[in-house]
C-alpha cells in the first residue's frame, strides 16, 4: 500500500508534467497527450507516468519517444514543484486502460445490438421471466404498465358524490 507521501508525490508530479507537457514541450512529436496517472516507487527515485496517446500505433510510439527525449526537462521542473531528497527519474509508458475500456465498452454495444435483434421478432409476453402484462420493449420492461384509475375516490377511500 503506497503512503499518504507517495500519494500526494505522484499527484504533484501528474499535475507539473501534465502542465509542461500542454504548454512547455516544443518537440513536435508531443502531441494528442493526457497524463492519465503516476505510479511512485516507495523510496521516491523512479516514478512512472501513465500517458494516454490518441493516434495509431506509430504515432503513439513516435509520442513516447519525444516523451523520453523531453524527461531531463520534465525532472527539473518535478524538482522545483516538490522538495524532496531525490528526484525522480521519469519514465513513460502508455495506459492500456483506456484502449481496454474502449474495447469493453464495443463489446457490450455489440451485444446489446445482437439482444435487441433476437427479442425483435417475439411477442410482448414472450420475453422470458416475464408475464405477459409487461412490454417488449427492454427499457420499459422494469415497470408494469399503468392501470386505469378507477371511480374517483377520497383520501380515505370512500366514493365521491357528484
Amino acid at each position: 500500500m503506497a503512503s499518504r507521501r507517495t500519494l500526494k508525490a505522484a499527484e504533484a508530479i501528474r499535475e507539473v508534467v501534465s502542465m509542461a507537457i500542454l504548454t512547455e514541450i516544443r518537440d513536435p512529436r508531443v502531441e494528442h497527450v493526457t497524463v492519465t496517472g503516476v505510479e511512485v516507487a516507495p523510496d521516491m527515485r523512479t516514478a512512472k507516468v501513465l500517458v494516454s496517446i490518441m493516434g495509431d500505433e506509430g504515432k503513439q510510439q513516435l509520442c513516447l519517444r519525444g516523451l523520453m527525449n523531453s524527461a531531463g526537462f520534465l525532472q527539473s521542473k518535478v524538482a522545483k514543484r516538490i522538495d524532496t531528497r531525490y528526484t525522480p527519474r521519469l519514465s513513460f509508458e502508455i495506459d492500456e486502460g483506456v484502449k481496454k475500456s474502449l474495447e469493453v465498452g464495443r463489446i457490450l454495444s455489440e451485444i446489446a445490438k445482437e439482444r435487441a435483434e433476437r427479442e425483435g421478432g417475439r411477442q410482448s409476453g414472450d420475453i422470458e421471466g416475464q408475464p405477459p402484462d409487461r412490454v417488449a420493449n427492454p427499457e420499459s420492461a422494469e415497470a408494469p404498465l399503468e392501470e386505469e384509475p378507477a371511480d374517483e375516490a377520497t383520501a380515505d377511500g370512500s366514493p365521491v358524490d357528484n
